[in-house]
């Protein structure tokens, strides 16, 4: 076995292997910063450049792409409020705050070691865990992953701010938003044009969501520092900002792991399930949404987290975790390697490399995070009348690359008044952007559920993982009451 790792080690660390690694890393960070363009984008437009490739390098530029936008969605999410990816929108509900404060340095800091540690842990569970946790996706279906979902949404009181109704409010309409489209059945829903027949793509809504409404704010109000450069502030992370937040940090990372592995879930809900559970444990749990570098910390690391567990089913069982992990079983196959059982007898050696450059691509981001870092925290130098016009510019660019489709920069427009609106009447945006994430897959599996077992509940409640979602269910939804309650005990003490 250790000849077999020596030997990965002597395959990776080679010249083509370390540039491949390293250009993957830097444009996935650039492609990641910017708005709409995301890693699946990034993914798929390098895969016909790996045709040539050796196997093991080919494998490694596309994860270094994954990696390395995963991390630069959170550099725009920010600094101009403009998540990259979906995975980046909790990271806006802290990050922010802190840019605005003039701490966009240490914003960054933060998450890029929270980025690294996340990854290199996933990575280290790619390699001790894959088995296991294959086995147990195996075991999760429509039942276990409508009970899951349930639970994610619960999560909506941890980032519903100060009014939980609110919150609630905000999550109805993204579940209401999230079932236009076709249904499982075939049926459509507020199709009202043939473009809505295929439902809402996320990019639009996300992006119409968080990025437009403050622009809209910035014209209307007028109550920004108009034509002045916001100012960075202190960019170092002390040592002690960081041990506040590394209990979130491995907790956000083991989180991103175990739901990455899961075939569907995504980055997305591992972000805002971490941040909701940093949020109810953290002493400074009034803080979070404010400007809270635990909450940038709980999020990052889940989202990076799941990096390297979406590889879990693909090696394992063949089985791609998302989307980005679908292309890169295309480039798998490509290259004569079949994921699943068999890779493991028949190139154990690829394996093994693969898996030390993914451990070496942990270091290479962090590396690319600190020098891409000073040059992307400029971006908040810029005066606020000459960056609205470009994220503008940007946000329409970069949602009509994705689809060339005119309906979708449509969407961004209308979802964009639809956040001004909410952000007038004090309604959070991040309950409704995880309800709009999770709905498909809550309606979905709850129906296929209800399909096998002919309309009998009894299924929600068969297994140990559905119970154990259940338990924690109920025991959130405690805590939840408890703490409202306490909240408002404390507001009539104080009038």
């Amino acid at each position: 076995m250790w000849n077999d790792i020596i030997f990965a080690v002597s395959s990776v660390a080679t010249f083509a292997n370390v540039l491949a690694m390293s250009a993957g890393i830097l444009a996935g960070v650039v492609i990641g910063a910017i708005p709409g363009m995301t890693g699946t984008m990034a993914v798929t437009l390098a895969l016909p450049f790996t045709f040539y490739m050796q196997p093991v390098t080919s494998i490694l530029l596309l994860v270094a792409l994954y990696k390395g936008s995963t991390y630069g969605a959170s550099i725009s999410a920010i600094l101009i409020k403009t998540p990259g990816t979906a995975s980046a929108a909790c990271t806006i509900l802290d990050g922010w705050p802190l840019a605005r404060q003039g701490k966009a340095g240490k914003a960054l800091n933060m998450a890029l070691v929270s980025s690294c540690i996340g990854d290199f842990i996933s990575n280290i569970s790619l390699i001790f865990l894959a088995a296991p946790l294959a086995l147990l996706a195996l075991r999760v279906g429509p039942a276990e992953y409508f009970m899951l979902m349930a639970f994610a949404l619960c999560m909506v009181a941890s980032i519903s701010g100060n009014s939980l109704l609110m919150g609630i409010v905000s999550a109805c309409l993204g579940l209401l938003l999230a079932t236009v489209g076709e249904d499982i059945y075939g049926s459509y829903r507020f199709a009202m044009t043939e473009d809505m027949k295929g439902g809402l793509s996320i990019a639009p809504v996300l992006i119409g969501l968080f990025a437009l409404p403050e622009l809209i704010r910035m014209i209307v109000f007028r109550d920004g520092p108009q034509g002045k450069a916001m100012k960075l502030g202190d960019n170092h992370l002390t040592l002690a900002e960081f041990k506040g937040s590394f209990k979130s940090i491995v907790r956000g990372s083991f989180i991103g792991v175990v739901l990455g592995a899961i075939p569907g879930i995504g980055p997305s809900a591992a972000a805002f399930f971490s941040y909701g559970e940093a949020r109810r444990s953290s002493p400074n749990r009034d803080n979070f949404g404010k400007g809270e570098l635990e909450g940038i910390a709980a999020s990052e690391s889940a989202n990076n987290g799941c990096c390297g567990s979406t590889m879990i089913p693909l090696l394992a069982l063949g089985v791609p975790g998302d989307v980005i992990t679908g292309v890169m079983l295309g480039a798998f196959m490509i290259q004569g390697l079949t994921p699943g059982p068999l890779l493991f007898q028949n190139n154990l050696n690829e394996v093994y490399m693969l898996f030390v450059g993914m451990i070496f691509s942990s270091v290479l981001l962090f590396i690319a995070g600190k020098l891409t870092a000073r040059y992307f925290s400029r971006i908040a130098a810029i005066p606020q009348v000459v960056l609205g016009p470009v994220v503008l510019m940007l946000c329409i660019y970069g949602i009509y690359a994705i689809s060339s489709n005119t309906f979708d920069v449509t969407i961004l427009l209308i979802m964009g008044a639809v956040g001004f609106v909410m952000l007038l009447l004090d309604i959070p945006a991040a309950p409704f952007l995880i309800a709009f994430i999770l709905g498909p897959m809550f309606e979905d599996n709850l129906r296929r559920a209800l399909a096998i077992s002919r309309g009998d509940l009894a299924i929600f409640f068969q297994s140990p993982i559905s119970w154990l979602f259940a338990v924690l269910i109920v025991f959130f939804l405690a805590y939840t009451v408890r703490w409202e309650l306490q909240k408002l005990r404390q507001k009539r003490a104080e009038s």
